[in-house]
């Protein structure tokens, strides 16, 4: 718990004051965001806001997990170092929040609100994926078990396995013992699509959903916090434990998991502090997909891969605007469900304030993470006699 709140603060005061200096030399390297024309006319006053944020967000919640580590080490005279699971949430989120980059730095050059083609950014997180989901597999502990699971998950692993039961011990183990090599191959390739499909879409619900003041922001510190509520429960109720329950979790290093979300929320209200409206800073392409990166990294090492869709609803709901309406736009020759999309300016052209829109969407999202939540702690309960702890 003290690792916990020693990152949630260093990450809360690295990036309270660290963004304000962040937007000086973004400003004074003229890296301003470039706003469609199409969008709502209000937008248009934005044009110019410095962007490119999300190196404050990511960069301050990295820094404040590793540093817990050394500071809880100082104070309790113990080193344990970071976790792999850890090691590997930040390596998908920086690695998304690395393609994000590129994508802005190639909006700015340009002087336009494209950046990296379509096929470019896919390709780019694609490889990143690939990599999380081939590593996942890998370094099991004492017991066999891996950071990730080729079992898709709810609450926890189910009995459908993409690996078909071949990945007990790690992908290693799988490769070496004499298991059928046609089907470690066929999981593993599975297993790499999966997590891509769920990194594809955790980046670009997030990206989406990143169109006003502070929108995207407060989201994701109410998803996270949801993660760090689960990480703290599972760590509470592991299965290495011999004083828990038969309905334990099989979930790699979930206390480490709640160090990087506590950071992850520090870092992410101190950015608030500059990111609400009027904006004085945008997250850019570099926060939306590295906080994308983040919450699949977390869906997948906590086993909740299924659960995430309604923990981060209001991404989710974003994102559906988009394809209904694109969906529809072609099938019906050129009509449209909404106003515009994503859904948020659809509500902004029926005349709601930008700030009335953020606010009532925090609330649809708050709402989201708590009926997860209570499903995830329901899911314990029921197969628990219905006693509470």
């Amino acid at each position: 718990m003290i690792q916990i709140l020693v990152a949630g603060f260093l990450g809360l005061v690295l990036s309270l004051f660290g963004t304000p200096a962040f937007i000086k030399v973004v400003q004074r390297q003229g890296y301003g965001q470039f706003i469609r024309e199409d969008g709502p006319s209000s937008h248009q006053t934005k044009r110019g806001t410095p962007t490119m944020g999300g190196v404050a967000i990511l960069g301050a919640a990295t820094v404040a997990y590793l540093i817990s580590h050394l500071v809880v080490g100082l104070l309790t005279g113990q080193w344990t170092g970071p976790t792999i699971s850890g090691l590997l949430a930040l390596f998908l989120m920086l690695g998304m929040g690395f393609v994000g980059a590129i994508d802005d730095f190639t909006k700015i050059t340009k002087k336009q609100n494209l950046g990296l083609t379509p096929k470019g950014k896919i390709l780019l997180q694609g490889l990143i994926g690939s990599a999380f989901g081939v590593l996942a597999l890998l370094f099991p502990n004492g017991e066999g078990q891996t950071p990730g699971s080729t079992a898709i998950s709810t609450t926890r692993d189910t009995p459908l396995d993409l690996g078909f039961g071949q990945f007990s011990g790690g992908l290693v183990e799988a490769l070496t013992s004499g298991r059928t090599v046609a089907l470690v191959i066929v999981g593993l390739i599975l297993f790499v699509i999966w997590v891509n499909l769920i990194a594809t879409a955790t980046t670009n619900a997030v990206n989406l959903t990143d169109g006003l003041d502070g929108l995207a922001t407060g989201t994701a510190i109410l998803v996270f916090s949801g993660y760090l509520l689960i990480s703290m429960w599972q760590s509470d109720n592991l299965c290495s434990d011999p004083t828990t329950g038969a309905l334990c979790y099989t979930v790699r290093d979930p206390s480490d998991l709640a160090v990087l979300a506590a950071g992850l929320i520090g870092a992410l209200i101190g950015f608030l502090w500059w990111n609400t409206s009027p904006a004085k800073i945008f997250m850019g392409d570099t926060g939306s997909l590295g906080l994308g990166g983040a919450l699949a990294a977390f869906a997948v090492l906590s086993r909740t891969e299924l659960l995430l869709v309604t923990l981060a609803g209001l991404f989710v709901l974003i994102t559906v605007s988009v394809i209904l309406q694109v969906g529809w736009f072609k099938i019906s020759g050129g009509k449209r469900i909404f106003k515009m999309a994503p859904l948020q300016h659809h509500f902004e052209l029926k005349g709601w304030q930008e700030v009335t829109v953020v606010v009532r969407f925090w609330i649809i999202a708050g709402l989201f993470v708590a009926v997860s939540l209570a499903v995830f702690y329901g899911e314990w309960l029921i197969h628990n006699g219905g006693s509470f702890r």
